[in-house]
């Protein structure tokens, strides 16, 4: 399944990498793309589990970037 979320308050391109980084670490996560200047997070993930994977998306996402928020 993909879906696209917007993001709020990613505050610089560097955090946007490294969220994009972490996210692709998540068991389950076939791709995903984090855009700072869209502020958009690009999600690939197994279809039974998504709601399950994107728990763990904020959760990794928090750790880099406290502030930002996903708007499921």
């Amino acid at each position: 399944m993909k879906k696209t979320y917007k993001l709020t308050d990613l505050d610089c391109a560097h955090c946007a990498a490294k969220m994009e980084t972490a996210i692709k670490k998540i068991d389950g996560v076939s791709d995903a793309s984090v855009s700072f200047l869209t502020q958009k997070l690009n999600i690939e993930a197994d279809d039974g589990r998504f709601e399950e994977i994107m728990k763990q998306v904020v959760k990794a996402c928090k750790k880099v970037e406290p502030d930002c928020v996903i708007n499921l």
